[in-house]
């Protein structure tokens, strides 16, 4: 599929993804929604592909929010149908890949930039990053998952400020509250990113989608978080990776995944 808003780079078992709006400052919109779920489930199939790194084209902006001019005239039934499929297609199928999802945060990650950031499994970010949902300024909330994946992260309190307040975070609050892991140059964020995406790729792919799997089942409604892992912790013992890695251990070398 050929994409009109995505720029994709395929190099040493890594997805590079730039969202690619540049005089929208990578605002999402429809069409880019639609390119983000086409391009998810087919890397999810990819067996080149271990990790996947998503950024926003240029200095400037992870994204800087929705296209607020593809809503601005729909009714309530057309609110929530926008929201729940934004959430079903793509939101949720990046939280639940198998395949870890780094978010490399250059510059504005606000509104559903933030939620797109937040849906990934780990943050880093650029020293000039701006963070923030400022939905409830525009009379909405946020509707891609923000109110609940923000107050998982930094907790209840800190993500009621934020979503009331609509103010913007930095780059080193967000490190302090546990947003990013990473706090780095703007000119250090890919490279970071790669060093990131290669210390992850050392490990067993199995292992990992199971451990992913595992930890997103702790936030899901209804699902029992210590049961997913007993099950998945029983089930890596019949993967040839598991043989590999112990076999390697005992061997005093390092493990060919």
């Amino acid at each position: 599929m050929t994409f009109e808003h995505l720029l994709v780079e395929k190099q040493d078992k890594i997805a590079w993804v730039s969202l690619h709006r540049p005089k929208k400052l990578n605002a999402l919109n429809a069409a880019l929604l639609e390119e983000l779920h086409h391009l998810f489930q087919g890397l999810a199939q990819d067996s080149e592909i271990r990790v996947i790194v998503l950024t926003g084209s240029g200095e400037k902006a992870f994204v800087a929010g929705a296209d607020i001019a593809e809503f601005a005239l729909f009714d309530a039934q057309q609110g929530e149908a926008l929201s729940r499929k934004g959430q079903e297609k793509v939101f949720d199928l990046i939280a639940q890949s198998s395949k870890p999802v780094i978010a490399a945060i250059n510059g504005f990650a606000l509104g559903g930039g933030l939620e797109l950031a937040l849906s990934c499994h780990i943050r880093i970010a650029s020293k000039n990053a701006r963070m923030g949902l400022p939905e409830t300024s525009l009379g909405v909330i946020p509707g891609y998952g923000g109110t609940q994946r923000l107050a998982q992260l930094i907790g209840r309190g800190r993500a009621t400020d934020l979503i009331l307040t609509c103010r913007m975070m930095g780059a080193e609050e967000a490190l302090q509250v546990g947003l990013v892991t990473q706090v780095v140059a703007q000119e250090e964020l890919l490279a970071s990113a790669a060093i990131l995406a290669d210390k992850i790729m050392q490990n067993s792919s199995n292992a990992l989608g199971h451990a992913l799997a595992a930890i997103d089942a702790g936030y899901q409604e209804g699902a029992d978080g210590f049961e997913q892992e007993i099950k998945a912790f029983g089930q890596c013992f019949g993967h040839p990776e598991f043989k590999e890695g112990t076999q390697a251990f005992l061997e005093k070398r390092k493990a060919n995944f």
